[in-house]
């Protein structure tokens, strides 16, 4: 058995000490080695070249025969003739005769009020003007026998048959009688004015139309009370009907007090309606109102159509184009580039834009022109689709590699 041990501890294979030493010098190399690298990829990531973050806009082009515009603006069709129609005194309509959407003419009778009361004032009025014409007839019967008495009386003066205070109040008779006459014509006068009051007030019981137009709205129905004032609550109206002269209309637009000094009376206008967007309407400015709005900042500028159509309606939204006036004449026969002010640069009398190419930028030397609103006419150096950089940052220079925002 011991001999059998000692065989099987022969087939054992020594093995040699590690040297700790050796191996701590390995691991410390590679944890250098592995720092070194972190750092590096550290120093070219904060070192690497960043791309500019710009915003990018594509170069349009006006087409040939358009007008240069020098200002937008957005504003409302008014009508200068408008009007609320309504009663001259306070009464209660029984007839209404008109309805939203329909024309009607100067003089048209768009309702009544109940005038029963006033005629029966008229009927009074002129039983007493018949009543005044009837007594002048006796009365001037009377003065023809006064005056033949008169005669009589200076007859017999003259024979000595009478006495003078028998001529003075034969005398006396004739003038009251005269005097009562007199009288009876001026009643009679005054008796035609109140027949003739009586009739206006019974012609203000019918509400006509003070102009021809459209109407817009009916605020009334038989049966309700209408006056020209509020007489409080809800049941009393104020008015018959809205009328509008369609041929009054007009644009109104607020025009900020910094660029009022590129209007003027007469201006070439363009105007599109927001419901009719591609419907172009010519026009031109009527007025600039010589006061602005302290509290907006703006100035009311008054536009007129050259020509209204159907389509236009009171209260719509309307966008507007002032044109450059040299245009107005001659527009230009050729397109013509336009780019938006923020993406042209000035060096001098020299002016260039960044032109994106791909991810980087070019920087490129272009000729400007007239302007046309918040845009430049470029006569070189662009043409219509490029794309360039609008409000350009400080770092930005030819060839830095840019990201689109």
């Amino acid at each position: 058995m011991t001999d059998s041990i000692d065989d099987l501890s022969a087939l054992r294979i020594e093995r040699e000490p590690l040297n700790t030493g050796g191996g701590r010098w390995v691991k410390w190399v590679v944890l250098l080695l592995i720092l070194g690298g972190a750092g590096g990829g550290a120093w070219y990531w904060w070192n690497r070249e960043r791309p500019v973050e710009v915003e990018v806009v594509a170069v349009s082009e006006r087409a040939a025969g358009t007008q240069a515009s020098v200002l937008n603006a957005s504003g409302y069709v008014t009508a200068r003739r408008r009007a609320t129609v309504s009663s001259k005194v306070t009464g209660k309509v029984i007839e209404v005769n008109v309805e939203e959407g329909m024309a009607v003419r100067e003089g048209q009778v768009l309702a009544r009020l109940d005038d029963s009361s006033l005629r029966a004032g008229m009927a009074l009025a002129r039983a007493q003007l018949e009543a005044a014409r009837l007594a002048i007839p006796e009365s001037e019967v009377r003065l023809s026998e006064a005056r033949l008495n008169l005669q009589r009386q200076q007859r017999l003066m003259k024979d000595g048959l009478t006495t003078p205070s028998a001529i003075d109040q034969a005398e006396a008779e004739v003038n009251s009688l005269a005097a009562r006459i007199s009288s009876l014509r001026e009643q009679i006068n005054v008796a035609q004015s109140q027949v003739a009051l009586q009739q206006t007030a019974i012609d203000d019981m019918v509400i006509r139309a003070p102009f021809s137009g459209v109407a817009l709205s009916k605020d009334a129905q038989p049966g309700e009370m209408v006056s020209p004032i509020s007489a409080g609550g809800g049941f009393t109206r104020t008015g018959i009907s809205t009328i509008v002269d369609m041929r009054s209309l007009e644009i109104e637009v607020d025009v900020n007090e910094s660029y009022i000094n590129r209007v003027s009376a007469g201006q070439p206008v363009t105007a599109v309606l927001d419901a009719y967007p591609d419907f172009q309407i010519p026009a031109k400015v009527i007025a600039v109102v010589p006061t602005a709005d302290r509290q907006k900042a703006t100035v009311l500028v008054r536009i007129g159509f050259n020509e209204l159509d159907p389509r236009i309606l009171p209260d719509m939204g309307v966008k507007v184009t002032f044109l450059r006036e040299a245009d107005a004449a001659a527009p230009v026969a050729q397109a013509m580039t336009l780019v938006p002010k923020g993406a042209v640069k000035t060096e001098g009398a020299n002016s260039y834009v960044f032109l994106v190419t791909q991810d980087t930028v070019e920087r490129r030397a272009i000729k400007t022109g007239g302007t046309d609103g918040d845009r430049l006419e470029v006569t070189a150096g662009l043409k219509g689709g490029d794309r360039v950089v609008i409000s350009p940052p400080a770092e930005l220079a030819e060839g830095v590699k840019i990201i689109v925002k």
